[in-house]
């Protein structure tokens, strides 16, 4: 799990890395592949965005400040919200509402890099499973 492979070592955000450059995660994001726009008011990635069909639309948002990584992955279907939370709320909805999920925390691009791989793996799977059923 993410959360356990990348925590950190207390509650507090001196833990990860300090500061990013977003033209540095944009470096990241295309090494693997990925074409990002970065929202500089909000403070976010916009990633792997699908629209290929008037029916549905899907993408990954990051927030990587302070060295912890916050995921959020979009779905419109029919012109309705269907997801947009962060990660970490999901266990209380789906486990039990005392269940937590760390956000994933990172001290180096390297590490950084790691996290979003496997972020992004889980996010392809994720999206080949909504574009079946919504194109059933």
């Amino acid at each position: 799990m993410l959360s356990e492979q990348f925590r950190g070592n207390s509650n507090d955000v001196s833990d990860g890395l300090d500061d990013y450059d977003p033209e540095k995660v944009r470096e990241i994001l295309t090494h693997l592949g990925y074409d990002a726009t970065f929202d500089d008011k909000e403070k976010f990635f916009k990633v792997g965005v699908v629209r290929d069909s008037s029916n549905y639309e899907i993408w990954f948002n990051m927030v990587l400040e302070y060295g912890i990584t916050e995921f959020v992955w979009v779905v419109f279907h029919n012109f309705e919200v269907r997801l947009g939370s962060p990660w970490s709320t999901y266990p209380r909805f789906l486990i039990n509402s005392d269940a937590r999920i760390r956000n994933p925390v990172y001290r180096s691009y390297e590490e950084l890099e790691e996290i979003l791989e496997k972020a992004l793996f889980m996010y392809e799977d994720f999206k080949r499973h909504l574009i079946h059923l919504y194109c059933n």
